[in-house]
């Protein structure tokens, strides 16, 4: 669906089309006496270093000193004091130019992928699903008003702007409007948020986006037409029995080689297995998920 042209939304019709997804809650505003001498988190040490770490998440792998400033806009005394700690617990490691993300964090990474239970569920069938469409299966979460990527796996010459562990902005992907969509809470968060325009096809239009996330509710599958990026297309599916989807499959791949029919059943099959064998070790043991 094509945003188009058309005039923004009256204030009456979104807010008409926001409360139609289920009572707004408040934001919980804490008073000066409440909140005492606590500072926000991102003026601790542990909220600066974390600034440090989300800067090389733009996938230029080595930034330098100066990039780092300019990312994070943190003091260079401070800046330069908190890469030296990051260095030393093997967070960060200097590279030549500037510093790149240390094997430390690629091990707890693996870790935090090894240990979901919805990934160790997935991937066989995803690996199955990339083989039988020669596009790309991938495997997804939403947190607020991203996707997050569990886990891709390409078969073929097919280069993708995404990366395990990498995020992509919810409302103008087809995963992230398949797990939307069973969401209120979600709807109310993509409708409200910032939308800004990635192609000729991204949907910008609050209640726009509305729509297409009720017509993903009924049909059971997303679309992406060229939304995030004009090369490439996107079928997804919510793994999911009834309420909220606990993650969401796809595959993506260039618009001439995509077979619309054949790929969304795949998609729907494999989400209902990736279902079922998530059930399955959940039986078998602690849930992880």
């Amino acid at each position: 669906m094509s945003s188009g042209s058309a005039p923004r939304a009256s204030a009456v019709s979104v807010t008409s089309v926001i409360e139609s997804a289920g009572p707004l809650v408040p934001a919980m505003r804490m008073r000066d006496d409440e909140r005492g001498d606590r500072r926000t988190p991102e003026h601790t040490v542990l909220g600066r270093s974390a600034r440090i770490m989300e800067a090389f998440n733009g996938g230029q792998p080595v930034l330098s000193l100066a990039d780092l400033n300019k990312r994070t806009q943190l003091p260079k005394s401070t800046l330069h004091r908190l890469i030296d700690q990051l260095c030393q617990v093997g967070w960060l490691e200097r590279d030549h130019g500037g510093y790149r993300v240390g094997l430390r964090m690629f091990e707890l990474g693996t870790l935090a992928v090894e240990g979901n239970r919805l990934h160790e569920a997935a991937f066989p069938h995803l690996q199955a699903l990339a083989t039988r469409t020669g596009l790309a299966a991938q495997l997804a979460i939403l947190d607020h008003a991203e996707v997050v990527y569990l886990e891709r796996i390409v078969v073929g010459p097919i280069r993708l702007p995404t990366r395990r562990g990498g995020r992509k902005p919810a409302y103008c992907t087809a995963l992230g409007k398949a797990l939307a969509a069973y969401d209120d809470a979600a709807i109310r968060t993509l409708i409200s948020a910032p939308m800004p325009r990635k192609t000729a096809k991204t949907i910008t239009e609050p209640v726009a986006l509305w729509t297409e996330l009720q017509r993903v509710r009924e049909a059971g599958v997303a679309f992406d037409r060229g939304e995030a990026y004009e090369e490439l297309v996107c079928v997804a599916a919510p793994i999911r029995n009834s309420g909220r989807a606990i993650g969401a499959v796809s595959v993506t791949g260039p618009a001439g080689r995509m077979r619309w029919s054949v790929v969304t059943e795949a998609v729907r099959t494999t989400a209902v297995a990736i279902w079922n064998a998530n059930l399955s070790l959940r039986g078998a043991g602690a849930p992880r998920w």
